[in-house]
């Protein structure tokens, strides 16, 4: 890499992680800039999926005081992400690049579709939250524990929007606040991450440089955005993340 490109990666590791802390999606930022610097798609995603982890913990570290008697619940949910995560990791290793290929702009069209609609989804939420005639949702049940682990096989495979997956899938079937949702997808994203990372370790193909500027810019960007996101409005960063998404998807059906 040339030092600019090695400054850009930097960069996009600390607005993944803020933006993974509070919203989701930081992958459709780290993505094209890792394809910008001539990686493959499936290096890319590796390398990624390897230097987001710090970006994921401190996220999940900075949200512990909302995950205050939820251990149960993120232990519950975290057994089925990290069965998903794994699952996903080999699917991105025994599918052939080409089909990687194909693939990939299909999940980033979906992540920017959702990322675009989260206000919608949001919104739906807190008007669930306000009602009072509904039962308690402890754990969600089977629904939500084959749900989360679905999406954890989409996290393993390519990551993109996959916390706002799970908070809109915790918001059907859990009566929490937002923010005590947020906590937890940070922690099952974190999960998620360190599992594939750690398949992807072994037997796969990536750049330690990429890995290591992502793992730095990304633990400063947890941290940053989990102590600002009780109180940010992720407009600015959804608007961001939906125009960049939108370059990656475009520079992958040209390649």
């Amino acid at each position: 890499m040339t030092p600019v490109e090695m400054l850009g990666v930097f960069g996009a590791g600390i607005a993944a992680g803020a933006m993974n802390a509070v919203v989701g999606s930081g992958t459709l930022v780290t993505f094209p800039v890792l394809l910008a610097t001539g990686l493959s798609p499936v290096v890319a995603t590796v390398s990624n999926a390897l230097g987001l982890i710090p970006g994921s913990v401190s996220g999940a570290i900075g949200y512990r005081r909302e995950l205050a008697g939820q251990g149960r619940r993120v232990r519950r949910l975290g057994i089925g992400s990290a069965a998903g995560g794994l699952a996903g990791a080999t699917l991105l290793l025994a599918l052939p690049a080409e089909a990687f290929e194909t693939i990939v702009p299909t999940l980033v069209g979906l992540a920017l579709v959702l990322v675009a609609c989260q206000p919608l989804i949001s919104g739906k939420l807190r008007a669930r939250g306000r009602s009072e005639k509904r039962p308690a949702r402890r754990d969600g049940g089977l629904p939500l524990l084959a749900g989360l682990t679905l999406a954890s096989v989409y996290g393993g495979y390519f990551a993109a929007a996959q916390g706002i997956v799970y908070v809109a899938l915790m918001g059907l079937l859990l009566d929490e606040p937002l923010q005590r949702l947020n906590a937890v997808k940070n922690v099952l994203v974190a999960i998620v991450n360190l599992v594939a990372a750690t398949f992807f370790l072994f037997v796969a193909d990536f750049d330690w440089t990429a890995v290591a500027l992502l793992a730095a810019g990304s633990a400063l960007g947890g941290a940053l955005g989990a102590r600002t996101g009780r109180r940010f409005r992720p407009a600015v960063l959804r608007g961001l993340v939906v125009v960049i998404g939108t370059v990656a998807l475009v520079q992958l059906l040209l390649r």
